[in-house]
């Protein structure tokens, strides 16, 4: 069973949830885009992850979780806290991390049970939108304080060179 493919997925995953919470930490929760705050685009980010990146026809909804939520462009009256979100990040990342590591090379190019899509389109799919997402939050802390986020690549991975440091200054 080789597992050298879904290491290096780890190594590019760990890195996405990095600049996710770069993102995070520098982005004003309260900015609205198209009308709707910044955090509701945290907790979609987060929560398509969680859905999607294992298998989206069998999942089951966080408890946080109220209809529309992650759907930023329909209304929903639901507030998260901070500490919600964080707390949610934290248990995908988790959860994430745990799966990629049970995960064998010849599994990534299955289909989980009742998924139309392989292991490692989803996993992809996921990459993805989530690096898009970044790509808008770190938009909006440029826009908003002339100040540039960090964005972490496989170098700084790889020479474990992922300091903390939230600007590129």
């Amino acid at each position: 069973m080789s597992k050298k493919m879904t290491e290096m997925l780890n190594g590019q995953v760990e890195i996405m949830f990095y600049n996710l919470k770069i993102s995070m930490k520098t982005c004003n929760w309260k900015t609205l885009i198209c009308g709707t705050p910044v955090w509701r685009y945290f907790y979609h980010t987060i929560h398509s992850c969680d859905k999607w990146f294992i298998n989206p026809y069998v999942f089951t909804e966080p408890e946080i979780h109220v209809p529309h939520l992650d759907q930023v462009d329909l209304a929903c009256d639901k507030v998260l806290t901070k500490e919600e979100i964080w707390a949610y990040y934290d248990q995908v990342h988790n959860k994430v991390t745990k799966y990629l590591n049970g995960l064998s090379d010849e599994e990534l190019y299955e289909k989980p049970e009742n998924c139309d899509y392989t292991r490692i389109e989803l996993i992809f799919g996921q990459v993805r939108h989530f690096m898009c997402h970044v790509g808008i939050f770190n938009g909006i802390t440029i826009a908003n304080t002339g100040k540039y986020p960090m964005v972490v690549g496989m170098d700084a991975y790889k020479n474990h060179k992922m300091d903390g440091k939230l600007y590129d200054e």
